[in-house]
């Protein structure tokens, strides 16, 4: 049952981006199919296939070790009191519910975003030396010979799998210029879909060690996943010639090893303030928005009803509840519970509308209040559904990260925009479908 459902959400999925195309003639269904194929394929080997689980889970694993060597750092500037605060957030016997997400945001804001600086530090040491460029050209080659994608196509949607949607036209900035719309298109879209190293850092943090393996999967078969919407939503013209060289340029960053720990590090920092501040904003702003909701729904009669049918899971009418209507039907195409289909719409909507990390962090108060909250294959699908940059604000993120770069370029980025968010929140659901299908297999 489990397949037939994510059959038929894949279906669905696919069909929502055909109905969206800016050309549906030329979709290349070939690439389709073959996209498809190798993420399902990949999502079997990685999760299903014991030794190719065992070696990304190692590797999941080293990034778990990493994490933990952060907090030596972090322990020196702010001392014991985050773990002490963390156990008191999660001990009920001392903490009452209403009080954990003030004490979980003050771990978020001295424990977690440390992690931010450390892992930007060490992907800056990785390019320096070399290392992460292989690994790029290793996917990029293998998507470049599935899908017969550009090489400038190729290298950017791997880069994306590793670092942020701002770094990644980095690695492709000798072809950004010459680049078409279609390959412009699948660049953004394939930022929109994946995760950068430090965000991946501060997910585990805030769900648990035993999803880093999770967090790793989903964001390396979101690049096909990307790169098959794109192609729907935008596909290449016909009959063009397209450079199929995978060439990594070989640049390194800063002029030696310190400089790049540097340059990692004051890139961490922005990261890291954005983040915060963007939290900050944004929970400030949908609880103003909840309190005047909430005001209409008592001057509607509609909380007490809300309340009711809801069994007490939303307290009266507010944003989430909205958000988990209109995001349930997807929900439910991917394969969530019946019984979680309006929390985990609820999710997907705060994802879209607001962030990735407000809704993981939304994801694990929810969690650390009610344990039982969410089923486990729910907890799983959301897992997945939220990895990625896809929301309104990464449109202004890469419209300004990119054309700083190419210039040229900025009109067909703010043009492509919107259908790059719409591509690569379809790419992270494609992905959480496919999570959903394996579940009991």
């Amino acid at each position: 049952m489990d397949v037939i459902r994510g059959i038929l959400g894949m279906v669905i999925l696919v069909a929502i981006c055909y109905l969206l195309s800016n050309n549906r003639r030329n979709v290349d269904w070939k690439l389709v199919g073959a996209g498809l194929a190798f993420q399902v394929i990949l999502a079997i080997l990685i999760l299903k296939v014991p030794f190719v689980y065992d070696i990304f889970n190692f590797i999941a694993d080293r990034f778990v070790d990493l994490l933990n060597f952060t907090e030596a750092g972090a322990s020196f500037i702010f001392g014991s009191w985050p773990d002490d605060a963390f156990i008191q957030a999660t001990d009920f016997s001392t903490s009452p519910p209403g009080k954990i997400l003030f004490k979980v945001g003050y771990v978020f804001a001295f424990k977690v975003l440390p992690t931010v600086l450390f892992f930007s530090a060490f992907s800056a040491i990785l390019y320096y030396l070399g290392i992460l460029q292989r690994i790029i050209f290793v996917f990029a080659w293998l998507m470049s010979k599935i899908m017969k994608l550009s090489g400038a196509e190729s290298i950017a949607a791997a880069a994306n799998v590793f670092i942020g949607q701002t770094e990644a036209p980095l690695v492709i900035k000798p072809y950004l210029e010459r680049m078409n719309k279609s390959e412009i298109m699948c660049l953004m879209t394939g930022g929109m879909a994946t995760i950068a190293g430090g965000v991946f850092a501060l997910f585990v943090t805030l769900l648990g060690e035993e999803y880093a393996i999770h967090f790793l999967t989903a964001s390396i078969i979101s690049a096909p996943a990307a790169i098959v919407a794109a192609k729907i939503l935008f596909p290449q013209p016909k009959n063009i010639d397209l450079n199929r060289s995978v060439n990594v340029p070989k640049d390194k960053l800063g002029s030696n090893l310190l400089d790049a720990i540097s340059l990692g590090t004051t890139d961490g920092v922005k990261l890291a303030v954005n983040v915060g501040a963007m939290l900050l904003v944004f929970i400030s702003l949908v609880a103003l928005v909840n309190g005047i909701l909430l005001y209409v729904g008592d001057v509607a009669n509609l909380n007490a009803d809300i309340q009711s049918s809801t069994g007490g899971r939303f307290s009266g009418l507010n944003l989430e509840y909205i958000l988990g209507l209109l995001f349930s039907p997807i929900a439910w195409v991917m394969g969530v519970t019946s019984d979680d289909l309006m929390l985990v719409g609820q999710l997907l909507g705060k994802k879209t509308a607001i962030n990735e990390v407000v809704a993981y962090v939304d994801m694990s108060t929810m969690l650390a209040s009610d344990p039982t909250a969410l089923s486990p294959k729910s907890k799983l699908i959301a897992t997945y559904a939220l990895c990625g940059f896809s929301n309104f604000s990464s449109i202004g993120i890469q419209i300004g990260g990119i054309s700083a770069i190419a210039p040229s370029q900025r009109k067909t980025l703010t043009e492509l925009g919107i259908k790059a968010l719409i591509g690569g929140t379809v790419a992270c659901l494609l992905t959480a479908t496919v999570a959903g299908m394996l579940y009991q297999l």
